[in-house]
């Protein structure tokens, strides 16, 4: 199985046993780390993750991967909460963070740059409109968007 589809069937398996506990699943990635595979969770909820909810999530989760067995070979479990620059992955995510400043790489150039440091203005019909920090707009399409995440404000 590939490493996308296996990371899909995880977050599939992933997001009921998170909802369940009153959390939202923010992200999963299924990565290989000094030589070790690594399935990491970020989680979030109203006023925060507790160190006791990370705990809860890794606990129900690991017998959901223990009873389902999707991968072959060892694997770390890792749970926590996305942090204060944490990824945006799905449009409900930009929609929450109007206003706040993100970093934003694109999959194929938008006017020649892939690279984006901007406030986001809005989001609608698939697209995440922003504005850079020279004043320029611009309107990145969903799935264009290779990563994207909050910049830390202090």
């Amino acid at each position: 199985m590939k490493v996308e589809g296996l990371e899909e069937k995880l977050k599939a398996l992933a997001a009921p046993v998170v909802e369940g506990l009153g959390m939202e699943l923010v992200d999963l990635v299924y990565t290989s780390e000094h030589g070790r595979k690594v399935v990491r969770l970020f989680i979030d909820k109203p006023g925060g993750v507790t160190v006791d909810d990370c705990s809860d999530v890794s606990r129900e989760f690991g017998t959901a991967l223990d009873v389902e067995d999707p991968i072959p070979q060892r694997y770390v479990l890792e749970v926590s909460s996305p942090g204060l620059d944490r990824p945006l992955v799905r449009e409900k995510d930009f929609t929450r963070y109007i206003g706040k400043r993100a970093r934003i790489k694109s999959k194929q150039p938008i006017e020649g740059r892939r690279n984006f440091k901007a406030v986001i203005d809005g989001v609608g019909d698939g697209k995440v409109l922003v504005t850079d920090f020279d004043g320029r707009r611009f309107e990145i399409e969903l799935t264009n968007i290779e990563k994207a995440r909050l910049e830390i404000e202090i």
